[in-house]
C-alpha cells in the first residue's frame, strides 16, 4: 500500500506479473476511487467544453464517452480526461493528482450560464477489466450489455442499485467502470468478487494497471504527457479536432501539426534482458536523444519496453537505440505501438 492523492492505494495484491496476466487471460477488479469527477451543467455547458477541450464534444450523443485533453494556451497539456455526455449534464473524469489543478483551470475559464461542481468525494470507482468482463457484468445487471458499445455509458441497476457505468477502461481489454456511492463501494466490491469467483477473478493493483496501460501505449500524465508536451508530438493528434471552433491551445497545436514535430514520443523494446525505467537516458550511435518517460517489464511480451521523446528522425520503426540502465547501455529498437497487439479493445 502506498499513499497517493490522499488515498492509500494497493500497488499489488499477489504480484504485478500475475495480476497483469490475469486481466489479459481472464478478468480483474480494480479500485480507482482516487480518480476525480466534475459535473458541468447549464445552458452554456457544451460551448464551454468545446472551448476547454481538444476533442469535439459536439459530436457526442447522450450516453457517449470521449477521451480528450485540456490544454494551456501554449499547447502544453493540463490533463487527459474522459467526457461523459449525460441527459442533463456532462461528467468529466480526471486524474487524481490533478483534481485541484484541473478544477481551478476550468473554473478560471467558466462563463456565466455554466455550473462546475467537484463531485470527486461523491463517487467511488470500480473497474472490471478483462476478456471475461462482460460475462461477470451480465450476472450483476439486467441491462442488455451486447447493445452497449465501446465508450458508451448507461444508467441501470447493478448489484440491485441504479448506478452510472460505462464500457471503458485503460487496459486494452474489454471492461466496465462503475460509479457508486462511496458508502456502498465495499458492498459492490464483495458482490463483484463473489460473482466473479467462477471466472477466476482477482483484485488488481496499481502496478499491473501501469504495465497494462504501457503495453497499449496509453498515456500516463506526469510521465508521458504534461505541460511541456504538445499533443501532436505525444501522438495524440487523433483527439485534437481542428475542424471545430477555436479551443484553448489550438494555434500552437495547429502550427506543430502543419510544420511537423521536431520530436516524437516513440515506443521501443529492449533487445536483451534488461528493464528500462523512467529517467533512463536514450542514445543512438553515441548521440543523446532524450529520456525514458515510462519503462517496465512487459509480462505479455516477456521483455523490457518503454516510451521516450526523441528527435523525429530517430522515431521510425527499426531505429537502433541504447538505453543507459545503471551506467550500462543496453540495446533497444523503436517498434510500432501498441506493444501488445491482441487486446480485445485495442
Amino acid at each position: 500500500m502506498v499513499p497517493f492523492a490522499g488515498f492509500y492505494m494497493p500497488v499489488t495484491y499477489r504480484g504485478i506479473t500475475e495480476e497483469h496476466r490475469k486481466v489479459r487471460s481472464s478478468v480483474g477488479l480494480f479500485d480507482l476511487s482516487h480518480m476525480g469527477e466534475f459535473r458541468v451543467a447549464g445552458s452554456g455547458a457544451l460551448d464551454f467544453l468545446q472551448k476547454v477541450t481538444t476533442n469535439d464534444v459536439g459530436k457526442l450523443a447522450v450516453w457517449d464517452v470521449q477521451y480528450s485533453l485540456l490544454c494551456y494556451p501554449e499547447g502544453g497539456i493540463v490533463d487527459d480526461l474522459l467526457v461523459y455526455r449525460l441527459p442533463e449534464s456532462f461528467l468529466l473524469v480526471v486524474n487524481a493528482a490533478n483534481i485541484q489543478k484541473d478544477f481551478d483551470w476550468l473554473a478560471s475559464h467558466k462563463p456565466s450560464g455554466v455550473t462546475l461542481t467537484d463531485e470527486s468525494d461523491d463517487f467511488a470507482l470500480l473497474a472490471i477489466q478483462g476478456t471475461k468482463a462482460e460475462a461477470i457484468m451480465a450476472r450483476l445487471t439486467g441491462f442488455d450489455l451486447p447493445t452497449l458499445g465501446y465508450y458508451k455509458a448507461a444508467k441501470a441497476k447493478v448489484c440491485g442499485e441504479e448506478i452510472l457505468f460505462s464500457r471503458t477502461g485503460y487496459t486494452g481489454e474489454d471492461g466496465f467502470e462503475l460509479y457508486v456511492a462511496p458508502e456502498r463501494a465495499e458492498n459492490f466490491w464483495h458482490q463483484i468478487m463473489e460473482t466473479g469467483e467462477e471466472f477466476d477473478i482477482e483484485p488488481i493493483g496499481l502496478g499491473a494497471r501501469d504495465t497494462l496501460r504501457l503495453e497499449m501505449k496509453y498515456m500516463l500524465y506526469g510521465n508521458d504527457i504534461d505541460q511541456t508536451t504538445n499533443p501532436i508530438e505525444a501522438g495524440l493528434g487523433w483527439v485534437v479536432k481542428l475542424s471545430k471552433p477555436g479551443f484553448i491551445g489550438r494555434p500552437p497545436i495547429e502550427k506543430m501539426k502543419t510544420e511537423g514535430p521536431k520530436r516524437k514520443l516513440a515506443a521501443f523494446e529492449m533487445l536483451e534482458k534488461s528493464i528500462p525505467r523512467k529517467g533512463c537516458t536514450i542514445f543512438s550511435g553515441g548521440e543523446k536523444l532524450g529520456e525514458v518517460t515510462s519503462g517496465t517489464y512487459s509480462p505479455s511480451l516477456e521483455k523490457g519496453i518503454g516510451l521516450g521523446y526523441m528527435p523525429t528522425s530517430f522515431s521510425t520503426t527499426g531505429t537502433k537505440l541504447e538505453i543507459d540502465i545503471r551506467g550500462k547501455r543496453a540495446p533497444a529498437a523503436v517498434v510500432a505501438a501498441p506493444f501488445y497487439k491482441n487486446g480485445t479493445r485495442r
